[in-house]
């Protein structure tokens, strides 16, 4: 029996059309979010909010999680950080952080 690899199964590159270019906000498209979910039977993953949300709601909650955590990417990356063309930024800004 073939061992399984390691990692998305997905292909990781901007050519492929699952993730998006740095100039377009970086993160996953919408085609990446299933191909994943495929390749990973169970996920809960989702694409950015990028949109409006209410206060309170499960999406303006899931924003304020993604900027927590990238917070301290910022902090774990002073070179990306101070990028503002770095993917992590770029993400940060999609995301409205």
């Amino acid at each position: 029996m073939p061992s399984k690899s390691k990692g998305m199964g997905i292909k990781t590159s901007v050519k492929s059309g699952n993730f998006r270019k740095t100039k377009s906000g970086a993160g996953m498209t919408k085609k990446g979010v299933a191909a994943y979910r495929k390749a990973n039977p169970g996920s809960k993953l989702k694409t950015a909010v990028t949109g409006k949300v209410k206060p309170g709601s499960k999406d303006a909650k899931r924003r304020k999680s993604f900027c927590a955590r990238s917070a301290g990417q910022m902090k774990k990356f002073p070179k990306a950080a101070k990028n503002p063309n770095s993917r992590l930024r770029q993400a940060r800004k999609r995301w409205k952080c």
